[in-house]
């Protein structure tokens, strides 16, 4: 520091931060490809190869005699989705549509577990790294639980799994596949999985019979919104054995607002207090919803400039149109993915979608609701003023996605007239 003062340059500051990140995230990642090299054969049988032969992703090869580790012999002729979203946009909904098919292995949200680990490191270290820097982590993570390789989220998990079994696997309640028998051996081999039972009994989670249990399924669908953006998936999408189909969820920013004001009450208590009492703070942070919006803009038009990493692999969701007509846009998503949409998707939109409204602060997860109702009913709870400021903010993005713009109080509350254009956003083929 003291060389860098008496250089005096602004040039030397800047490369002493980058060899910061570089010499951390280097560390990291070697500590964690050490720590899997170091943790039990996920290839059946166990014992049968323990020499492993570490490649670039675990789906590889692990095992010196020939023997897969889970998934590999499946691998080809599977399918690979990833629902793509931001917070409060919709996804737990959606990812009910992939939950509910038997032939799907289902995960929520398991780069959580990526985002705390690097949360809980060195403070240093988290004034330094941005958002972007958890990418290649998250990538790896993606390309091995694809493969049925849950060993390799052990790095992640705290505390960490004994014998490979844990007690801290992030919603495994939302994943009916992780709450079925055998992987929940407390429930019935003749029963359904139902989510509050499984948060109640299922306790912990065996990942070797997660693994099995994946292997087992022809799909396998992963819902995150911990990615940025759609470029963020583009080494995912090149690679020819995952085939990747990514189901882009977007809604309007004004609703994602409202949305995040009620479920993160903490976070967003300068907004809760404008709302109630309509008198705008002396400071309002606008980072958030700002880079929130700029991030549905870039994904948006990259998926509108059709890439050639995206024939065959991107479709455009709106939650707005999901909400106001879900078996239809559930049949577009199921052609989409390539899979036959099963009679207990439907039975679960029919049964999930028609009861009267739950407020998202009951439950901030729900997913049983009034859809259509709930789609646009941040417009009888938000403030014209909150509403004129996420306007301005996100004018391009409302432009983008068909979302109208209001200019009075009038205008938001009547109800009978939608702020969603009709637009057809047909898959990149």
């Amino acid at each position: 520091d003291v060389d860098c003062r008496e250089a005096g340059g602004m040039e030397c500051s800047w490369k002493t931060v980058v060899l910061l990140v570089c010499a951390s995230l280097g560390i990291q990642y070697t500590a964690i490809r050490s720590l899997r090299a170091s943790l039990p054969s996920p290839c059946p049988g166990g014992d049968l190869c323990p020499h492993r032969d570490l490649k670039e992703y675990g789906w590889r090869s692990l095992c010196d005699d020939g023997i897969q580790p889970p998934g590999t012999s499946h691998f080809h002729g599977r399918n690979h989705i990833i629902l793509f979203a931001t917070t409060r946009s919709g996804s737990s909904f959606t990812g009910q549509l992939f939950n509910q098919h038997p032939d799907i292995f289902y995960l929520f949200e398991p780069l959580y577990h990526v985002q705390q680990a690097f949360t809980n490191s060195s403070t240093r270290l988290r004034k330094i790294l941005d958002r972007r820097a958890l990418l290649g982590a998250y990538r790896d993570l993606l390309h091995n639980l694809y493969n049925c390789d849950f060993y390799f989220l052990e790095n992640y998990i705290k505390p960490e799994p004994r014998d490979h079994v844990t007690g801290s696997f992030f919603r495994r309640s939302s994943s009916s596949a992780l709450c079925s028998h055998p992987v929940c051996k407390e429930l019935p081999d003749t029963e359904e999985p139902d989510e509050i039972w499984c948060s109640k009994k299922c306790r912990t989670l065996n990942l070797t019979l997660a693994a099995r249990a994946c292997q087992k399924r022809g799909s396998m669908a992963i819902k995150t919104v911990r990615i940025p953006e759609i470029k963020d998936l583009k080494i995912l999408s090149e690679d020819p054995r995952l085939n990747l189909k990514i189901v882009h969820l977007v809604r309007d920013p004004r609703g994602i607002l409202a949305s995040r004001m009620v479920a993160f009450m903490d976070q967003f208590r300068a907004w809760k207090i404008w709302n109630a009492t309509g008198r705008r703070p002396h400071y309002i942070d606008l980072s958030q919803i700002t880079r929130t919006c700029q991030d549905l803009s870039d994904s948006a038009e990259t998926g509108f400039q059709k890439p050639s990493w995206l024939r065959g692999k991107y479709l455009l969701v709106r939650y707005e149109d999901l909400a106001k007509n879900p078996e239809e846009k559930a049949k577009e998503i199921y052609k989409f993915i390539g899979l036959e949409m099963d009679e207990k998707v439907r039975t679960w939109i029919m049964h999930n979608t028609n009861r009267s409204a739950i407020p998202e602060g009951n439950y901030k997860f729900s997913t049983t609701r009034n859809s259509k109702a709930t789609a646009e009913s941040w417009r009888l709870n938000l403030a014209f003023d909150i509403v004129q400021t996420v306007q301005t903010v996100c004018n391009n993005t409302l432009y983008l996605l068909g979302y109208k713009p209001v200019n009075s109080v009038t205008d938001l509350r009547n109800m009978s007239n939608s702020l969603v254009e009709p637009r057809n956003f047909l898959p990149f083929l």
